[in-house]
């Protein structure tokens, strides 16, 4: 692909529990093809090192990814095959607002917050810029592209609820991290890519992710499809 053809997702991480969300969500991305423009917060790297034990570099963020992408949901290593050779990867760091997805004339398909925490959800919802993850949330806002926020906290307090309808009025899609059951999950993975194939459908990006809903009761006690290499123990 070249330069001026290539229109990737910004997938922005948030300090919000749910690592294992992004790494399912940027899996399922690379394995429909698309490019990924990856931003990871500073809060972010504080939880993605608890729950993985994974330190998060930009001078070695290709190797970190590799290793977080490798991860399973329960924190075993080497449940995936982690980062493709000719995955087309750029990343971006959190400080950098001159980075290309900071300006509206930088090509991108839209964006993917993937967990939102409620800070990241009032500094979008108020347009701030405190860090390149917010900035490229509001660029996506004023371009009218694609915008998914993948809420993850519980209890939500009044405020956030109103910064959560500010984001719906202004065209995002707010998408709360929450299994579902019906999909027959298994395994702590199977709960995970429902949430990630949610956010890949709001997305329109194809996957396998899941067992979708076609109407018929007990489906989630019959045995499972394939997933086609998308979902747990691929």
């Amino acid at each position: 692909m070249t330069e001026r053809n290539r229109t990737p997702w910004v997938v922005g991480v948030s300090g919000a529990s749910g690592t294992p969300y992004a790494a399912a969500v940027l899996r399922g991305l690379l394995a429909a093809g698309e490019s990924v423009d990856l931003v990871v917060s500073r809060a972010s790297r504080l939880t993605l090192l608890d729950e993985t034990g994974i330190a998060f570099r930009d001078a070695h963020w290709r190797e970190d990814l590799a290793q977080w992408l490798a991860r399973g949901a329960d924190g075993k290593p080497g449940t995936f095959d982690g980062l493709p050779a000719d995955a087309d990867v750029r990343y971006w760091g959190a400080s950098d607002l001159a980075a290309g997805p900071s300006s509206g004339s930088y090509r991108v398909k839209g964006m993917l917050i993937v967990p939102a925490s409620t800070a990241c959800v009032a500094g979008v919802a108020l347009g701030l810029s405190k860090d390149l993850l917010q900035r490229v949330a509001s660029v996506t806002l004023k371009e009218r592209r694609r915008l998914v926020v993948a809420v993850r906290e519980t209890p939500l307090n009044g405020q956030t609820l109103k910064h959560l309808v500010a984001l719906d009025e202004a065209g995002a899609v707010v998408l709360p991290a929450s299994p579902a059951f019906y999909a027959g999950a298994t395994h702590i993975q199977d709960l995970v890519d429902f949430v990630a194939g949610r956010v890949l459908d709001a997305a329109g990006v194809p996957h396998r992710l899941y067992r979708r809903w076609e109407g018929e009761l007990g489906g989630s006690r019959s045995p499972r499809a394939s997933n086609g290499g998308d979902g747990a123990g691929a």
